[in-house]
């Protein structure tokens, strides 16, 4: 999906995105009045088959970076074990600095320093999409028993929240019950996302 375009000029960036950052993005660009940044999203699905990322990243770069005068992408590695940043420098183009979304929204410094590895991590989106993207993907809502397989050696699910919604919050707390796993609620906001765009929306 993609924003309006801005006006013809000088300074017009694309912000070529994952899906699940989507509602972010824009919140990020309306608190800023960001106008010259256009949205285009790619499926949040992607994440399930990582290796694809690239491949997508560059098609849509292609298509889409002579109506710019720069492009950048809103992705963090994401699972392709390097491959995303060695297309986006075969490209020219930046890209969001981390492993993943849940370490550039709690600040990739917190996160390498944490270093919990027998934490899940949910963001406002996993939260909103847990079924889709967590619960029918591994076959836990046809058998349940696979639970113990995919979450054994987790110790608790960390809700990483990007805004205050008691909703979400509960919802969280739900899924934690569901996977067995203890419940923690961090609120981080947009983290390294709102400063990297912050640097990428300056003329």
């Amino acid at each position: 999906m993609a924003d309006g375009l801005a006006a013809t000029g000088q300074g017009r960036v694309l912000l070529l995105a994952c899906g699940a950052l989507a509602r972010e993005i824009l919140a990020l660009k309306s608190m800023n009045g960001w106008d010259h940044l256009d949205l285009h999203c790619l499926p949040a699905n992607l994440h399930n088959t990582p290796d694809a990322i690239p491949d997508a990243v560059e098609r849509a770069v292609l298509e889409r970076r002579a109506d710019y005068d720069t492009v950048f992408v809103v992705y963090a590695d994401c699972g392709t074990g390097g491959l995303l940043q060695a297309r986006c420098e075969k490209l020219g183009v930046e890209m969001v600095q981390g492993p993943h979304c849940y370490s550039f929204f709690e600040g990739n410094a917190a996160f390498e320093a944490n270093g919990e590895i027998t934490s899940f991590y949910l963001t406002d989106f996993l939260v909103r999409q847990f079924d889709a993207f967590v619960t029918k993907p591994l076959g836990l809502d046809r058998h349940p028993q696979l639970r113990e397989m995919y979450f054994g050696n987790y110790e608790k699910l960390v809700y990483q929240a990007q805004v205050n919604d008691p909703a979400l919050d509960a919802k969280a707390e739900d899924c934690a019950a569901k996977l067995g796993l203890a419940y923690e609620r961090r609120f981080t906001g947009y983290g390294d996302l709102a400063t990297t765009l912050a640097k990428v929306a300056k003329p």
